[in-house]
C-alpha cells in the first residue's frame, strides 16, 4: 500500500492508507499494494530541502492529501484510552492505570510520553493535590481521547520526522515522579505505582506490535522529563530480558533536568511549591517506595534521593538520552522561590537567575545530545510551537533527528545535536516563546520584561563591554 508517486518518496498516508483515491488504486496492480515492510516510514533526507522547508511541507501535505481524500471525513487521528488490563497497577486512588494510543501500522517507531505535573510527598502536600488537581491523582474523569501535540503531533507540518510513528500517551497518575513501586494497602492511603505503570504500558504494547519495533523513544516533560531519566535502563532491560534485543530504546527528556541548589530564600517544606526540591524528593522517595536505576543507586547508597537530578544521574545510564532544558526553567526558579510576578526583581534576584542559567550551562557540558535556549519557560516537546524555538540557527525537530541520525550512521557534518546558548540571560535568544505577563496576560517585548525584572541597561552593557545603545538596538532587534 506504498502509494508511491515516484520512485524517491515512500510516502505511507498515516492510517495505513485505507481511503487512497481510486485514481490511485486503478494505477497500482494489487501485487505493488503490498506494504514494504522493511522501510522506514518517512525516509527522506531534509539537508537538500533545508532552505526551503516551508515550500517543502507545502508539498508534502498536498501529496499527503492527495492519497486519501480526507475533506469529507476527519481523519482518525486522536489517541485512544485503555485502561491497563492488570487492574493492580493502579493510579492513586486504586483506580485504573492506562495509555492513550493511535498506532501507524506503517512504522516501526513508537513514542511512550510520560506526561508531567510536579508530586506529593506526604500525606498532606497528597490530600490536598487529591481535592485541586484529581485527575493527576485518578482515572476516573479521563476523557476517552486526545490529541497529539508537537512530537506527538500526527501533521508532518507540526512533527515533520515522527509523524507517523505509533505514539503513546501515559497520563500521570502516581504523584511520584514516575519512580513508585508501592500499592494502596489498609494501612496506606495511596499507591504510588509509578515505574509499574511503564512497565506494565510496555508489556501490553508488545503485544500491540511494539516486538517489532526498531526504536522506543521513551519521552516525557518536567516530572515526566524526570521520570524517563529514572526509567529509560529499566525499559531496555524490560524488552531485553524478554528477548526483544532489535529494539533500540531511548529517552528524550524535557524540563526534567532539575539542580539540587540552594533556593533564594529558604522556606520551610509545607507545600509542593516551596519545598526546596532535594527535601522533598528526600521525602518523597521514602514515601513513594521510589526506584531508581541500580548504576545510580549503587553510585549513591543511603543517598538515592541524589538520583532524581539529571546531572548526577545521566552518566550512570546506559542507554542514549537527548536531553531538552531551558536555561532558565520556570518550574526550577519556583521551588527556589524566585516568584515572577507583580514586583520588579531586585538585584540578588537578578544575580541569582543568571548564576541559574551559568550553573545549568556547566552540568550540561558534557552531555553530547541537548537542546538548552535561554528562555525563561516550562516545556517544550508537546507545544505547537517546538518547531519555532532555534539554538544556534537549528530547531529541536531538526536537532532529534541529527541525533536520531548519529545513532545509525557517523553525525552528518552540518547536522549539529550538541545545542546550548551562550547569551547570558533569560529571552536573550529572538526565538524565545511569547511572555506574557502573569496578572495582566499581556503580550511582551523582551524590553518590557527585562525592565519588568529590573534589567539595568547601563550595568549590563558596562557587563557586556559595549554601548548602552547598541545592547538596546540588539534587544530591540531580538539578538
Amino acid at each position: 500500500r506504498g502509494g508511491e508517486t515516484s520512485n524517491k518518496i515512500p510516502l505511507r498516508p498515516a492510517t495505513g492508507g485505507r481511503a487512497h483515491s481510486r485514481r490511485m488504486q486503478q494505477q497500482q496492480p494489487p501485487a505493488n499494494r503490498e506494504r514494504v515492510d522493511g522501510a522506514e516510514s518517512f525516509p527522506l533526507d531534509f539537508t537538500a530541502v533545508e532552505g526551503n522547508m516551508d515550500n517543502f511541507m507545502v508539498q508534502i501535505k498536498n501529496l499527503a492529501q492527495s492519497l486519501y481524500p480526507c475533506s469529507a471525513q476527519k481523519l482518525d487521528q486522536d489517541m485512544k484510552l485503555h485502561f491497563l488490563k492488570n487492574v493492580s497497577v493502579t493510579c492513586n486512588d486504586g483506580s485504573p492505570a492506562g495509555y492513550y494510543i493511535k498506532e501507524s501500522k506503517g512504522s516501526k517507531r513508537w513514542l511512550l510520553f510520560l506526561e508531567g505535573g510536579w508530586y506529593c510527598f506526604n500525606r498532606q502536600t497528597c490530600d490536598s493535590r487529591y481535592e485541586t488537581m484529581r485527575r493527576l491523582m485518578s482515572s476516573t474523569k479521563w476523557p476517552l481521547t486526545r490529541t497529539g501535540t508537537g512530537i506527538m503531533s500526527p501533521q508532518p507540518e507540526e512533527n515533520p520526522h515522527w509523524w507517523n510513528a505509533n505514539m503513546v500517551f501515559i497520563p500521570y497518575c502516581s504523584s511520584d515522579v514516575w519512580s513508585g513501586a508501592t500499592p494502596k494497602t489498609e494501612n496506606s492511603d495511596y499507591a504510588f505505582m509509578g515505574s509499574l505503570i511503564i512497565k506494565e504500558v510496555v508489556n501490553e504494547l508488545l503485544t500491540k506490535g511494539l516486538d517489532n519495533a526498531k526504536v522506543l523513544l521513551l519521552a516525557g516533560s518536567s516530572a515526566g522529563g524526570t521520570g524517563v531519566l529514572l526509567n529509560v535502563d529499566h525499559v531496555a532491560e524490560q524488552l531485553e530480558s524478554q528477548g526483544h534485543l532489535g529494539v533500540q530504546v531511548r529517552g528524550l527528556a524535557d524540563s526534567g533536568w532539575f539542580l539540587d541548589n540552594k533556593q533564594y530564600k529558604f522556606t520551610d517544606c509545607l507545600d509542593t511549591i516551596s519545598c526546596a526540591p532535594t527535601e522533598a524528593i528526600k521525602r518523597g522517595i521514602r514515601y513513594w517506595g521510589g526506584l531508581v536505576p541500580e548504576s545510580c543507586r549503587q553510585a549513591h547508597v543511603g543517598e538515592e534521593w541524589n538520583c532524581f537530578f539529571g546531572y548526577k544521574v545521566y552518566p550512570t545510564l546506559k542507554s542514549p538520552v537527548f536531553v531538552v532544558q531551558w536555561l532558565f526553567d520556570e518550574a526550577q526558579l519556583t521551588v527556589d522561590n524566585i516568584h515572577l510576578t507583580g514586583q520588579p526583581v531586585h538585584e540578588g534576584q537578578w544575580t541569582y537567575i543568571q548564576n541559574l542559567g551559568q550553573e545549568l550551562r556547566s552540568t550540561l557540558r558534557d552531555v553530547p545530545a541537548m537542546f538548552a535556549p535561554a528562555c525563561l519557560s516550562h516545556e517544550l516537546i508537546t507545544r505547537t510551537y517546538w518547531m519555532d524555538i532555534q539554538v544556534k540557527g537549528t530547531s529541536l525537530p531538526r536537532a532529534i533527528h541529527c541525533w536520531d541520525r548519529s545513532l545509525q550512521t557517523p553525525p552528518a557534518r552540518g547536522c549539529p545535536l550538541h545545542l546550548i546558548d551562550s547569551c547570558p540571560w533569560p529571552h536573550c535568544n529572538p526565538s524565545c516563546p511569547t511572555i506574557r505577563d502573569q496578572l495582566t496576560g499581556q503580550e511582551m517585548s523582551v524590553i518590557q520584561f527585562l525592565k519588568h525584572l529590573g534589567f539595568d541597561v547601563q550595568k549590563m552593557a558596562q557587563q557586556q563591554g559595549m554601548d548602552p545603545s547598541t545592547l538596546l538596538g540588539m534587544l530591540n532587534n531580538g539578538n
